[in-house]
């Protein structure tokens, strides 16, 4: 960006500060994304240094720890690495937190209820917070906005919560709230990638598409074809079976669901590197050899093992940007063509049905880019998800036709695009276009896509954030919540994102665009 196109956003974001930032900060509602339903008061509470966690009244047993471990995580942010050093008040100290869950089930499954409850009183002996969720997963969202209220102050050396009583309703507007990394183009070491799971937690994101491998590299291993992560770009830049349960594992414990992707027919030149058959020839290696009963058999390997590790209720294969010149440019292909006669179209068609009915035998349903759709979408199992990255167009045509959809249209929602910046984030409407209610809920959410073309985990959290935490907002609260100006969410968002560094995250200035920097000196709010 140019000396004065930086000044005037900059400029911008000051103006928008001056008109409604106090405001903000008088009602005393900075939490991100903003509840269904808040109501507070103006009372002050202090957190006992050594608060705890109770769960009266719950038919949840936690013996997997899920949520002793999100409270002592949630406790650790709150300090922002402080030292607790004040002493304990005597009155208005709240003591505990008691979490009341109704549903045993700790498995994290598609659609489960995100739902919470949380109030934080201003009177009772011993006084104590409460969330109240149907499932664990919604206690620990209750957790994470629980975690926002709180805040490190340097006069008393403790932790305080301002503006009590709380009364917080809430629920997510859409079950799929995603957000894509591509570990194909750079390597993400597995810390980096754990790194961004908790990220995704603090805003409510609930989904992890990971987009594996790529025509780049293949750079996990397959235990049913062991020779396929040759294709990875070095010896240490691959993942194991056992790093993929652990990231799995990780963001289960979290509330994430992990979406594994492998792109096909295109996208997949890396895979001839361990098993050249895959390859049309020699001299043209993608998309995958459409003739070859053998491709298809490494795309069931790669989905049975693919289905011991990844328990998400989708798969992705793909299916986007495929340019069938190599297969009417190899004469075995060619000869097969004619022999089944069928056209490129129609050998496109039948590759990614062929794989539709293999990850359905595995027992996921299919999520396929909006390419599949515009070429045969009358032809798609019914179980496909057309996830929609081309335009907002696409996404009233397909819920029309009855098939359910993802939006991550790239003109809004593409986080590579660094010249997007986060009020096209924030405004961009899933639903656009989309006035029908049953067809509304066949669009099932979004998702940001951090293609990594130009990240790697040197600068991939400041590509990622705050940008997609204005997203998360658009996907996690009502419609009548949500601003119609983003002027009104500046400020909340601007402190968000430094609660963000505060936590470690290193989400990037709010004025600017994509991995902008600092402009000049001055406290976070106002970068």
């Amino acid at each position: 960006m140019n000396h004065s196109a930086k000044m005037a956003q900059t400029l911008r974001l000051l103006l928008a500060f001056l008109a409604i930032g106090s405001c903000i900060a008088s009602d005393n509602i900075d939490l991100w994304p903003m509840p269904k339903t808040v109501s507070h008061g103006t009372q002050k509470l202090y957190i006992k240094k050594d608060i705890t966690m109770s769960m009266v009244g719950s038919t949840y047993s936690d013996e997997k720890s899920i949520l002793k471990d999100a409270f002592q995580r949630m406790v650790d942010l709150i300090t922002l690495n402080h030292v607790i050093d004040g002493m304990n008040p005597t009155s208005m100290v709240l003591t505990c937190v008691n979490v009341v869950v109704h549903t045993p089930d700790d498995e994290l499954n598609f659609g489960a209820d995100e739902s919470y409850n949380l109030t934080v009183p201003t009177t009772g002996d011993p006084l104590y917070a409460q969330i109240e969720a149907q499932t664990v997963f919604g206690a620990l969202h209750g957790l994470q906005t629980f975690g926002q209220l709180c805040y490190f102050d340097f006069t008393s050396r403790l932790i305080e919560l301002n503006s009590a009583p709380w009364i917080i309703t809430d629920t997510p507007r859409f079950p799929y709230r995603g957000l894509l990394i591509d570990t194909a183009r750079h390597y993400l070491p597995v810390k980096i990638i754990k790194g961004v799971i908790d990220a995704m937690t603090y805003s409510k994101l609930n989904v992890l598409h990971w987009h594996i491998v790529d025509e780049q590299s293949f750079p996990i291993e397959i235990p049913s074809y062991p020779k396929l992560w040759n294709g990875s770009y070095s010896y240490s830049e691959r993942y194991t079976m056992s790093d993929a349960i652990d990231i799995v594992r990780y963001a289960e414990r979290r509330g994430v669901n992990v979406l594994a992707e492998i792109d096909v027919p295109g996208h997949a030149r890396s895979w001839g590197v361990g098993y050249p058959s895959l390859w049309p020839s020699d001299s043209c290696r993608e998309p995958l050899d459409v003739s070859k009963n053998f491709t298809f058999e490494v795309i069931d390997g790669i989905l049975s093992d693919f289905s011991k590790v990844f328990k998400f209720k989708f798969a992705h294969l793909g299916g986007d940007e495929v340019n069938t010149s190599c297969w009417t440019t190899t004469p075995h292909i060619e000869g097969w063509l004619n022999n089944n006669h069928m056209n490129v179209s129609d050998a496109y068609r039948d590759f990614v049905l062929r794989s539709q009915k293999i990850a359905i035998s595995h027992g996921y349903d299919i999520i396929n880019w909006e390419e599949t759709f515009n070429n045969f979408g009358d032809k798609l199992d019914h179980k496909t998800v057309v996830h929609n990255w081309l335009g907002e167009d696409v996404a009233p045509k397909v819920v029309a036709a009855g098939l359910r959809c993802i939006v991550s249209n790239q003109d809004k929602w593409y986080l590579d695009h660094l010249d997007a910046s986060w009020e096209g984030f924030y405004m961009n409407e899933p639903l656009k276009g989309i006035n029908d209610t049953k067809q509304q809920q066949l669009v099932i959410g979004g998702e940001v896509c951090m293609w990594g073309e130009e990240i790697d985990a040197s600068d991939i959290e400041q590509t990622i954030w705050p940008r997609a935490a204005a997203a998360a907002e658009r996907l996690w609260t009502p419609t009548e919540k949500l601003a119609n100006d983003t002027r009104l969410v500046t400020s909340r968002l601007a402190r968000f994102r430094c609660l963000l560094n505060q936590r470690g995250v290193a989400a990037a200035p709010l004025a600017g665009y994509g991995r902008a920097s600092p402009a000049e000196p001055g406290p976070c709010v106002r970068q």
